[in-house]
């Protein structure tokens, strides 16, 4: 199952504000040039071209649908079909952003120094990823798939997405290459229309793995009892909706 723009921007404006909160704790004043490493559909690019308005962008993204709505978004931003764990840049760069795609990456002790070696003096690395492996949504995304008849199909879908290490990790990596290393965590409780809505969700990101595998008629009923389990977690509140609790890990490591 590939990556839709139309799905994953169905909740854009829950998506889009930990990008907000990130690009705002960014210490590097002035920009000329900026990179948004898995730009998606370009929401976290816009984000960024209204932080540096004068900087040259460069958005890259493994996926053609992704990389197609980010061109229909900003037509002024160069955007490029690449695979963050091969990309290579001769360039240096003044701000690279990398908002909720580093955990689909693996080897972070390699990957992120050899992202900080392509900064520019003064330069800033920002990088916000989920940290919700060990949330009900995401247990229940791997119960469900060990208790149903496609058991065998799914034994790996969960080692697509890598661990994110501990802030004390990722700081002791990052601080001996950086003048400046910026750690933090937070929950955002997301509301969110129902238990459907929960689902569709995490259809566009963190399910994907579980049903790409699937057959269509295989994926109905996966999806039938994951938003069956989800309810005995997730209340309902009064007025219909769902608090999706949503912890995420923020860094931004300053050259």
């Amino acid at each position: 199952m590939s990556w839709s723009a139309r799905q994953y921007t169905k909740f854009e404006d829950e998506r889009t504000r930990p990008v907000r909160d990130l690009v705002a704790a960014i210490p590097t004043a002035d920009a000329l040039r900026a990179l948004d490493l898995g730009c998606g559909p370009g929401n976290s690019t816009a984000v960024l071209a209204a932080r540096y308005p004068q900087a040259f962008l460069t958005g890259i993204d493994s996926a053609e649908d992704m990389i197609r709505a980010a061109r229909d978004r900003l037509p002024g931003v160069t955007f490029e079909i690449a695979d963050i764990a091969n990309w290579q840049s001769s360039d240096s760069w003044d701000v690279i952003l990398a908002n909720a795609v580093l955990h689909w990456v693996p080897d972070h002790e390699v990957l992120l120094p050899r992202l900080i070696g392509t900064l520019s003096s003064g330069g800033s690395l920002a990088v916000q990823m989920p940290d919700n492996l060990a949330e009900p949504s995401h247990v229940l995304m791997q119960a469900v798939a060990n208790e149903g008849p496609w058991a065998a199909k799914l034994a790996h879908a969960a080692g697509e997405r890598s661990q994110v290490a501990s802030a004390d990790w990722y700081y002791g990596l990052l601080r001996p290459l950086c003048t400046r290393v910026d750690v933090w965590r937070t929950t955002y409780h997301h509301p969110l229309a129902g238990l459907d809505a929960v689902v569709e969700w995490f259809k566009g990101s963190g399910l994907r793995p579980f049903l790409a595998p699937l057959s269509c008629e295989e994926q109905v009923e996966y999806l039938l009892r994951y938003r069956s389990a989800l309810a005995d977690t997730y209340p309902i509140q009064p007025d219909g909706t769902v608090l999706l609790p949503f912890p995420r890990l923020f860094f931004v490591a300053t050259g």
